[in-house]
């Protein structure tokens, strides 16, 4: 399906930001940052407050301490702009529920479990669903390796991972062509 256009009166009323950042501590170590901002391009009248146009409504870090394996070995988060000024930081360690996850071991699910509803913030916790693809995009090339390699009999993470790398497609046919299987006729 392609883009529908974009009317050419339309007007941005809000803006949100999420922004990881992936970096290597140079021991088998990594420390995953998310962080979310919202920002509305018009002044905002909030229980707390009047929010000035442009002013975060939300600015929200989560940080992740995470090993080679994708295991979640360190987690906090820190509220920095709030509608609710002392009220919606008060999650205390919920975040550290998130410890012993692995990240590609069924973390989405996890992590609403441990921290959905009222146990933790809405928006720290919603950044969770981006991290597992986040870090292994960091960790490809470094941790992880893309490219088939022969030897090891291995079939590369990616093939069925999506639409595009399925086995039975175009790119795995002509990239991966030990892992190309021919679609299924319909009987």
């Amino acid at each position: 399906m392609a883009l529908p256009p974009a009317a050419p009166e339309r007007l941005l009323k809000h803006r949100r930001n999420i922004d990881v950042q992936v970096f290597s501590r140079g021991n088998g170590l990594w420390e995953v940052d998310a962080h979310i901002t919202d920002v509305k391009t018009r002044d905002a009248k909030l229980a707390g407050g009047l929010r000035k146009a442009g002013d975060p409504i939300h600015e929200m870090l989560l940080r992740l301490v995470v090993d080679e394996q994708f295991n979640v070995l360190e987690s906090g988060a820190q509220t920095l702009k709030m509608p609710y000024p002392d009220l919606c930081d008060q999650h205390g360690d919920a975040y550290s529920g998130l410890v012993g996850l692995n990240l590609l071991k069924g973390f989405r699910a996890a992590a609403k479990e441990v921290l959905g509803g009222v146990k933790g913030c809405t928006h720290i916790t919603e950044l969770c669903q981006v991290l597992p693809t986040a870090v292994l995009q960091a960790f490809v090339g470094e941790v992880r390796d893309s490219r088939e390699n022969p030897e090891s009999g291995k079939r590369p993470f990616q093939i069925d991972a999506c639409h595009a790398l399925r086995c039975d497609g175009e790119a795995v046919r002509l990239n991966y062509p030990r892992w190309y299987r021919a679609p299924q006729s319909a009987s």
